[in-house]
């Protein structure tokens, strides 16, 4: 049995675990996949390099509300692949090659399984760890669709690097996985029809948000909504989704099938049990605020833990489980204040704290305002007739409890709130405590704190 002062499950935020302050520890880092995880290599980085062109596409396309005549000419996928990957895949390659040099580390890559209290069977040896820190992510949901194990079709993890741009892309899904690679393949060429069962995309955010773009993406793509698959089955085409909705049942054929129905957490696959580290039943290992398990010595962050499926937060808790791994006696807590997310889909969503029906579901007492992105000088410029900023305010406390912004740049409008809000200003601070460049669009922003407080004044408290 090989001992070691830490073992490491998972080389995505995993991999940033090990510091200088390391040097004199005996680590193990396992991996059976590709070195730096989910968002390196087949997630965040690469699919917004495919969705920047894809916006120039869509862009190029029609300009004619600007006044100007544009054209798509058509994508050279292949090289748009071979850009992406080229840059992405060295740096996968030298992560690894760079855990392999390291004198007091090493590598695994191979499956891992809890066999007992800190101990792992991994490549068909049993190692043990002083401590030990699960780090091993997500996978996609398969959905128990008739047919489906019997047909070729593809998830996240690979139609980004598809060889031909598809002729017709069905994707069976209406998260935000299927709202970003609906637009890449829309804009590159692709028809796309999109079949989900709520009858609205992106229905995890603000309702404002998620009908706003379900109205856009109907002008886009081929929707099916309040759709159920009955079955699939391969054709001399490709693949024919069966679909049953409202207006009855409906034959749908394509050449590429994307299931894009979620993700959930890889700690079922851990036989944690053995371990003494409780497993949901969704596959999240559970943790208190200081990213502990129920197992003594073991430790779990990012997308494994259930608390959020976003890198940003993932590279968060690393930190926090990296400081509390070498300092036990001065343990931090998670962030535990509110995660702000992008969907990087067009238009763009941007968004931090909770929906507003999620709010008034609790008896919060809030102030709810919308601003349009045509209220703004630079709006105006974009000729912007649906974007809007969403403020949802504390009318006692004068604070912003969520902003849900829909439009151009929503990503980065956004973090202008997340600044404020995880600083502790109060609206009237974030609003009038600041000069606003004029006329940038983050004007909307400012109009829309100002448009809070006037709800906030003006309506009975």
């Amino acid at each position: 049995m090989d001992d070691f002062d830490l073992i490491i499950i998972g080389a995505g935020s995993g991999n940033m675990l090990i510091s200088p302050e390391m040097d004199s520890w005996r680590i193990a880092i396992i991996e059976r996949w590709t070195f730096g995880g989910t968002c390196l290599n087949r997630g965040c980085i690469p699919s917004k390099m495919l969705i920047f062109p894809a916006d120039r596409a869509a862009e190029a396309a029609d300009s004619s509300c600007l006044g100007i005549s544009t054209s798509f000419n058509g994508a050279d996928w292949p090289a748009i692949v071979d850009r992406v990957f080229g840059r992405i895949d060295p740096i996968a390659e030298g992560g690894r090659q760079y855990r392999h040099s390291n004198p007091n580390v090493t590598v695994f890559e191979a499956d891992a399984r809890f066999v007992g209290e800190r101990q792992l069977s991994v490549d068909g040896r049993v190692i043990t760890g002083k401590q030990v820190v699960i780090a091993a992510g997500a996978r996609t949901f398969i959905p128990p669709v008739p047919g489906l194990d019997t047909v070729a079709f593809h998830t996240s993890d690979t139609v980004l690097r598809l060889a031909e741009l598809p002729r017709h892309l069905v994707i069976l899904g209406g998260g935000f996985i299927a709202a970003e690679l609906g637009h890449v393949f829309r804009s590159l060429g692709s028809a796309v029809t999109i079949i989900n069962r709520s009858e609205h995309l992106l229905s995890a955010e603000d309702h404002d948000v998620s009908e706003g773009f379900t109205k856009i993406a109907a002008e886009r793509f081929t929707l099916h909504l309040g759709a159920q698959v009955d079955r699939v089955e391969s054709t001399s085409a490709g693949v024919a989704v069966h679909v049953s909705d409202g207006s009855g049942s409906h034959v749908v054929e394509g050449d590429v099938l994307l299931v894009a129905t979620g993700r959930h957490p890889n700690g079922d696959q851990l036989d944690g049990a053995l371990a003494g580290v409780d497993v949901s039943p969704s596959g999240a290992v559970l943790v208190d605020e200081f990213g502990r398990t129920s197992a003594p010595g073991v430790w779990a962050l990012g997308d494994v833990n259930g608390r959020h499926q976003l890198k940003h937060m993932a590279n968060g808790e690393a930190k926090v489980v990296r400081h509390n791994v070498l300092h036990p006696d001065d343990l931090r807590r998670f962030d535990a204040r509110p995660a702000p997310h992008a969907v990087f889909t067009s238009p763009q969503i941007g968004a931090i704290g909770p929906t507003e029906r999620a709010l008034r579901g609790s008896g919060a007492d809030v102030r709810v305002i919308t601003q349009s992105y045509g209220a703004a000088a630079y709006g105006w410029a974009l000729e912007d007739t649906t974007g809007f900023v969403k403020l949802i305010g504390d009318p006692k406390t004068r604070t912003l409890l969520a902003a849900h912004i829909f439009g151009h740049e929503a990503s980065i409008l956004v973090q202008l709130l997340v600044q404020g809000m995880h600083l502790g200003a109060t609206v009237d601070e974030m609003a009038n405590g600041q000069v606003w460049i004029h006329p940038a669009l983050s004007e909307i922003v400012e109009q829309a704190l100002l448009s809070l407080i006037e709800a906030f004044d003006t309506e009975e408290v």
